[in-house]
This record gives structure tokens, sequence and C-alpha cells, in this order.
């Protein structure tokens, strides 16, 4: 028997990036390749590079160094093979470079490097694919690109337009996904309130019948699946509202993870965003009223060349009304090729940038603690992530993997990832819930 030829993988970056890279191993496999954990002794690298940062490029150069230490044949794929000349700058001695979401050329890379072995006892792969998450929770990426020109991000000219996936392709392979024992479905793009708008929501056949390339039929046909379905990078559009039924009537997950990026107008028109605070304002709380029990994530930035203490102030009342459970915070980090470079704006000084971080952490911290306690008393399902032997660890329905909270639970009988259960909630602390299996 021929031996397998061995590949070493680097996964950098977004969800998004996760799903090519299972992709691109998912064909490796099919296709008799080994996938190893350790550079040295492989029989070449793949590293899928971060490009949307200098902090993240950075990080992508020395992984690439590093793989070239450890091992010499290195191939490069990602956001940051879009730009291969800063690449091959740095490490010219990489074998090949591809774009973002160019598989085939990674895999043809990958040919050119170590031909095949083919062994058809050991090319097994899985009907769903393979994933890089745990069994039980999987990333579901609808479209590629986006159509928006915020003017910090070099997104549309890393990976294009937005190109939604037809639905149908969508929902058979969530199907797949479900039936292989996925309990969560992360549902991930660039902008999924925007899905299927450059198909102009052509319908997809699903079961028998025709269901459009839209956001609201896609969250209710996923609801049907019987997993728990968690929207993720959610513009505030609209047709949003649609959706927040469903959350209340228990089909998706009473969950929005929407980045607002700031609250002050003249920032957001700076940063090219759609965005009417007191209108935000009002419909946060329409969709609070449908469904009580919504959890809101978000993302912002603080430091956005032209900010001033009148728009930070703007941005910490905005958190007071928003009252958000969970809420990420950036110091503004300028992107080589991002247009905010070129807007002529004062550049707030680090230091500045720095006070507003602390003062906005602080400030939602006090929101988020207050939040996360009046959880206290109630029982909530909890999806376990890791079993221990007396207490394990979950998340709620209001906590996605890697970027939010965690409940701990504390049970007299044995539980095994992926199970969902049913938890008295004892305490709270500033980010985690602990109670007790019932």
């Amino acid at each position: 028997m021929t031996a397998q030829p061995r590949i070493s993988f680097v996964s950098l970056g977004c969800p998004k990036a996760l799903v090519d890279s299972e992709r691109i191993i998912t064909q490796l496999r099919a296709e008799g390749y080994e996938l190893v954990k350790t550079h040295e002794g492989a029989d070449a690298v793949i590293v899928n590079t971060c490009g949307f940062l200098d902090s993240a490029k950075a990080e992508s150069l020395a992984s690439i160094g590093d793989a070239l230490a450890k091992n010499g044949k290195v191939i490069v794929t990602g956001c940051m093979g879009a730009e291969p000349e800063q690449i091959r700058a740095a490490h010219p001695g990489v074998l090949a470079i591809t774009g973002p979401q160019a598989y085939e050329s990674v895999v043809n890379a990958v040919h050119e490097a170590v031909p095949p072995a083919h062994d058809p006892f050991m090319d097994l792969v899985p009907p769903q694919g393979v994933k890089l998450t745990p069994r039980h929770y999987a990333y579901l990426k609808i479209s590629e690109g986006c159509n928006n020109r915020c003017t910090f991000c070099i997104i549309p000219k890393l990976r294009g337009d937005l190109a939604s996936r037809p639905v149908g392709d969508v929902l058979r392979e969530a199907e797949k996904l479900v039936k292989a024992g996925v309990e969560e479905l992360l549902v991930v793009s660039q902008d999924t309130s925007a899905y299927g708008v450059d198909m102009r929501y052509a319908p997809s056949p699903w079961q028998g019948r025709e269901v459009r390339t839209r956001f609201y039929d896609l969250a209710k046909e996923l609801g049907e699946l019987g997993a728990w379905v968690r929207l993720h990078y959610v513009y505030p559009y609209p047709h949003v509202d649609e959706v927040i039924p469903l959350m209340a009537e228990g089909k998706v997950l009473p969950y929005l993870d929407i980045p607002f990026q700031h609250a002050s107008p003249t920032v957001l028109k700076a940063m090219r965003r759609p965005g009417n605070q007191d209108k935000t304002l009002e419909r946060i709380r329409a969709w609070r009223e449908i469904c009580p029990d919504l959890a809101i994530r978000s993302t912002f930035i603080v430091g956005f060349p032209g900010e001033t203490e009148e728009d930070f102030e703007t941005l910490l009342s905005f958190l007071d009304e928003a009252k958000m459970e969970r809420v990420g915070c950036f110091k503004y980090e300028p992107v080589t090729g991002a247009t905010a470079n070129d807007l002529g704006l004062p550049v707030v000084p680090d230091e500045v940038k720095q006070s507003r971080w602390d003062r906005f952490m602080a400030r939602q911290q006090a929101v988020s603690a207050k939040r996360i306690a009046s959880r206290v008393g109630r029982r909530i399902k909890v999806i376990i992530d890791q079993p221990g032997p007396t207490v394990s660890k979950g998340r709620s329905q209001w906590d996605a993997p890697e970027i939010d909270g965690n409940v701990y639970v504390a049970s007299r009988r044995p539980l095994r990832s992926g199970d969902i259960v049913t938890v008295k909630v004892e305490r709270a602390d500033a980010y985690d819930l602990h109670g007790v299996a019932v």
C-alpha cells in the first residue's frame, strides 16, 4: 500500500475563512491526503491567511515563516493571498499563493507539490465533509463577498462583491450536517441580511417546492431542521424585522450578531455605514417587545479618524440605551488600501484610543453584568461544549462559541458534548452563568 501524503494545515482569521479551510480539507481527504497536526514530517503545509488588518497580516506572515522554517514546502491561500507581492517580498520561498475561495487552485498546488496516492480504503469522507469545529456545531456559510463599501474595510477588494449560494444548496448542506449530529448551525457571511439580493431572491428547489433565496426564507427553513440556528453578521436592514417572530416562536435562536461599529451619525457617515441611532434604538425596543428574550451582540470601533469626544459620548449613551448582552470593541487600526486612510480626517492619538477603549469596556461591562444577572433563577436550555466529571461547560441560546460567555453546569448524571439540557441558573458573574442541570 502506498503511503498517504501528509499535509499540515494552518487556518487563520474569521469563521468564514474556517469554512474555506474545511472545504479544502474535505477535498484533500477525498483524494487520499492525510491531515497531520505538526509541520515537521509533513509533505507540505497549507496556510490559510487573514488579510483584514495589518496585525492579522503580520500574524499570517509569521505563520508562513514558521511553516517554512519547520517544513520548507508551503502553499499560501486566503485573504492575504489576494496581495501576493507582500507574501513574496517577505517569503520568496513559498511554493504557491492563491486568493480567497480559490479552492481548486489550492488543491492543484498541492497536487504539484505532493501528488495524491489514492487509496479507496482510506479515502472515507463523511457526507457532511470534514469539519474543524466540534461535532455538535458547524458554521454554515451562505455567501461570499460584500456589496458594502465601508471605508475601514478591504474585504470587497479581497473577496469581491456579494455572491450568494442558492438557498437549496445551503439547505441541503444544513440537512446533511444535522443528520450527522450537528446540534447548532451558525449562519455566517460578510453581510447575512443581504443574502440573495445579488440573485434577485431567485427561487430554488427544496423538498419538492420552491424557496426564495432570501434572508427570511432561509431562516424559516433552517428553523424546521431541528437544530439551534444562530444568525451572525446581520446588518440592521428593515427586513430583519421579519425574522424576529421566528425567534419568538423558538424556530431560530433569539440572538442577533449586528456589527453596529459606532453610534455617532458623523462617524457612521465617515465609515460609510448605514445607521440612524434613534431609529436603531426604536427598532431594538420593537424587537424586544416581540421577543423579550432577544440577545444582541455587536462590535464597535473607537478612535476612527475624526472621532471627537462628543462622538464618543454619543456611543457611550447608545450602549446605555441599547442594553446589548455582548459587545466587542476594537481600537481603530488603519488598513493598507482602505479608503479611510484618504479621508483627510484628524488621526486620533493612540493614548486617546486606549482611554476611550477602557471607558467603553467599563461602561459596557456594567450593562452586560446587569443583563446576565437577570437570568439568575430562570430555567434555560444549555448546549454542552466540554463535559466534566461534576461540572460541564456549555452555552446558552444567548452565547455563540468562542466569542461570548459560558454556562457552567453542575450535574449528577454524565453529560456529553452536544447534549442540550435544562439548567436552573443559580448565579452569575461578569460574563458567565453557573447552574444545575434539572
